[in-house]
């Protein structure tokens, strides 16, 4: 590939990005009204039409592993193990 054409790959990328951040952020807007809808009529469940919104309180419970790390130091040194991965991006 030309650098001419890798130019035009990467600012249409960069074009597709902004579309799809822009699409996020409507769609979380979209959720946050029907959230506050929901909070406001003080339910979990909300039919309107063929459709169910469903906004319900989940527990769960999760490994505190930065306390972990400060009581048992040589523990969690033995049980971590180092992981490589690749990483992209266009500045």
């Amino acid at each position: 590939m030309s650098e001419k054409n890798l130019v035009s790959v990467i600012e249409s990328l960069k074009e597709w990005e902004a579309l799809a951040e822009e699409a996020a952020a409507m769609v979380d807007s979209l959720k946050d009204q029907i959230k506050a809808e929901m909070t406001a009529r003080n339910v979990e469940e909300l039919e309107a039409g063929q459709y169910i919104a469903r906004f319900t309180t989940v527990l769960s419970n999760r490994f505190d592993s930065t306390a972990f790390k400060k009581v048992m130091p040589d523990v969690y040194k033995a049980y971590t193990k180092q992981v490589s991965s690749r990483r992209f991006s266009i500045t």
